[in-house]
């Protein structure tokens, strides 16, 4: 069957304009400039000064001797710490959460100071998360509530320097891929504890759907994130991963394994009926269909097509009421934006402070129509209104150069196995990225430090591919 579809004529037309556009894309100046000069040659956090300031902490770690006292202990292996972090984000309290990542941190410590032949890790992308928490450490201070920013303030930074952690701690192939697969099987049990409660009817919030426009929609599920919403972009993070391990699996029951979770994931995913979530997800599987093989460029545009007519009925109500201003939930968020925009005004250079707290005392000046928020509905505008406008284009360019050692990567590398994960770091990013236009993704702190583990997978990465290009 398989040779008589490749044989016809409808299946060789599809495949030669596939290809066709493939190869331009491939020739394409811009693709060659974005690809071009991305090493990691500095940025790191132990760059230049730093060199001196480590070689004291290890002489003084030889002279207490704490050097042979730590060897072997579990808490010089930061890799097991990172990883355990970023697989029970979802399982556990923010504060444990909070625990966890001061250990892995601490873990790092002890590993450098013990370890004279570990060398700090450097990537381009570092430079603008240490600057990024910075501003936002600083925004703290200069909040209208300062006393009210200071808890989430705090949490924002040191979740954001946990890509750090996790781009310094993970080395090596086989620990990237351990941690990985740590993550899909902890996307596995927020999915199954989502479909659980789908299964026995849990009552959720009647504020998370219009019952009028969408009657067919029983509940929405939220797992242990709380929300659908926030549960949708975790699942963006997870489910490419998912994905790239299935693809990368060498023996089948292994394969059999991940398809199951994936599937498990998709059909949650779908159970949130989070819009946004759902256009995420369309985002992050052609990019990753693309950057797997660009001849389904053409071959996506058919099954886009197909989806109409093959997703259920009640899916593409919702996936079409997106911008109906006489949804509840579109109206809503349109008042939000446009009383943070006129916040914005008056707020731009250095916001107004980060945290629900200081949200609520400026906000209803401004806000339309006497509608209540606890945020802004969007990751941008709400970075703005936490730390102002420069966190943002740090936040932009960290995205551009983060990506493009990514893409760097996967056009040099051709280990085939890393190269499905680093597709798996670039679609999962631009997918959750999407959302935030449409939610403030980091308000769940949880999800935020889900994001910032994933790109120190992503800087890992690329890490690795340029360490085994200078070998050869």
């Amino acid at each position: 069957m398989q040779k008589i579809i490749k044989s016809s004529l409808i299946y060789r037309a599809i495949a030669a304009v596939a290809a066709f556009f493939g190869r331009q894309w491939q020739k394409s100046a811009l693709l060659g400039r974005f690809l071009g000069g991305a090493k990691s040659d500095g940025g790191g956090l132990f760059s230049a000064p730093w060199t001196g300031l480590w070689a004291l902490i290890r002489r003084a770690f030889r002279a207490l001797r704490l050097d042979t006292l730590l060897r072997g202990s579990l808490f010089t292996h930061p890799e097991l710490w990172c990883a355990l972090t970023l697989a029970a984000a979802p399982l556990i309290p923010t504060m444990a959460a909070v625990a966890l990542v001061c250990v892995s941190f601490a873990s790092l410590f002890l590993k450098l100071g013990t370890d004279a032949h570990l060398a700090p890790a450097r990537h381009p992308a570092i430079r603008y998360i240490l600057l990024f928490a910075l501003l936002y450490a600083a925004a703290i201070f200069t909040s209208v509530t300062v006393r009210g920013s200071l808890k989430g303030g705090a949490l924002q930074v040191l979740f954001t320097l946990f890509a750090v952690a996790v781009c310094s701690a993970l080395r090596e192939k086989k620990q990237l891929v351990w941690a990985i697969r740590a993550f899909a099987v902890s996307g596995l049990l927020v999915s199954c504890y989502g479909l659980l409660q789908y299964v026995r009817g849990a009552v959720g919030s009647a504020a998370w759907f219009d019952s009028e426009m969408f009657s067919g929609i029983g509940m929405r599920v939220f797992s242990t994130l709380g929300n659908p919403n926030v549960l949708a972009e975790y699942l963006l993070l997870v489910i490419p991963f998912t994905a790239a391990a299935a693809l990368s699996a060498k023996k089948a029951l292994a394969r059999l394994f991940f398809l199951g979770c994936l599937a498990a994931m998709l059909l949650t995913m779908a159970l949130t009926f989070a819009r946004g979530g759902w256009l995420g997800l369309i985002l992050a599987a052609a990019v990753f269909l693309v950057m797997l093989d660009r001849r389904f460029i053409l071959l996506g545009l058919v099954g886009l097509v197909a989806l109409y007519f093959l997703l259920p009925d009640v899916i593409i109500t919702r996936l079409l009421s997106i911008g109906n201003l006489k949804d509840g939930s579109t109206s809503y968020r349109l008042s939000i934006w446009f009383g943070t925009l006129a916040m914005l005004r008056d707020f731009w250079l250095v916001g107004i402070g980060p945290g629900v707290a200081a949200f609520n005392k400026v906000y209803p000046i401004y806000g339309y129509g006497a509608i209540a928020a606890p945020h802004s509905h969007n990751l941008y505008l709400q970075i703005i209104c936490d730390a102002g406008v420069f966190p943002l284009v740090v936040f932009v360019i960290f995205l551009f150069s983060y990506l493009r050692s990514l893409a760097s990567a996967v056009a040099k590398s051709k280990d085939r196995e890393l190269n499905y994960y680093r597709i798996a770091a670039v679609s999962a990013a631009l997918g959750f990225l999407l959302q935030g236009a449409t939610d403030y993704s980091f308000y769940n702190y949880r999800v935020a430090l889900a994001f910032w583990g994933v790109t120190g997978l992503g800087m890992a990465l690329s890490r690795i591919s340029e360490k085994t290009e200078e070998s050869k």
